[in-house]
C-alpha cells in the first residue's frame, strides 16, 4: 500500500491520535472473513466484521463480530432494546454508511449509529476491522476501537 493512500477510517484515527497499523490485500469480492484472516496471518478470533441492521423502530444499529461468528438477531434486538432487528439490504449500505459491502467499518460512518461489539473483543490484544475500503484492514487495540466507535461490549453470537 502506498503510504499516501489513506482511507477515511485512517484519517479519523490520525485525527484522534489513535495508533493503528494498516494492512492491504488484493480486493476480491469472493473473499470470506476466514480468507482475509488467512491473508493477514491472523486467528479468525481477532478479525471482526461490521454488520448494519435496522430495528422495528426503524433505528439503525451496528454490530461488530468475529468473522466466523453468526449474529444472533434475538441477542442483537435485546442489546439494542428493540422488539426485532433485521439486516439492512446491501443496496442501502452505501447511502446509509458511506461504505460498500465488504468495506464497511464501525469507524467513520456518515452518521454515528449505536454500535455493539462482541464481548470477546475487550479481552484481545489487538483487533482487525475493515479500514473502510475493500482490500484494506486496520489493526488496533480493542480499547481504542471501543472508544472511537463508541462500542458497547455484549454477547452477540448464536
Amino acid at each position: 500500500m502506498k503510504p499516501s493512500e489513506k482511507t477515511n477510517v485512517m484519517r479519523v484515527l490520525d485525527g484522534k491520535k489513535i495508533e493503528y497499523k494498516s494492512h492491504s490485500y488484493e480486493a476480491d469480492p469472493t473473499l470470506t472473513g476466514e480468507d482475509i484472516a488467512g491473508i493477514l496471518g491472523e486467528d479468525t478470533a481477532n478479525v471482526f466484521k461490521t454488520l448494519v441492521t435496522q430495528g422495528k423502530s426503524n433505528a439503525y444499529y451496528v454490530f461488530v463480530i468475529p468473522v466466523m461468528g453468526e449474529l444472533d438477531l434475538k441477542k442483537a434486538a435485546k442489546a439494542s432494546g428493540e422488539k426485532a432487528i433485521s439486516m439492512i439490504k446491501q443496496k442501502d449500505l452505501l447511502p446509509l454508511t458511506g461504505y460498500v459491502h465488504g468495506g464497511c467499518s464501525p469507524i467513520g460512518m456518515k452518521k454515528q449509529f449505536k454500535t455493539f461489539i462482541h464481548e470477546t473483543a475487550p479481552g484481545l490484544d489487538r483487533i482487525f476491522v475493515s479500514a473502510g475500503k475493500v482490500g484494506f484492514q486496520i489493526e488496533l487495540s480493542p480499547a481504542d476501537l471501543i472508544k472511537v466507535a463508541g462500542c458497547i461490549p455484549v454477547d452477540l453470537l448464536s
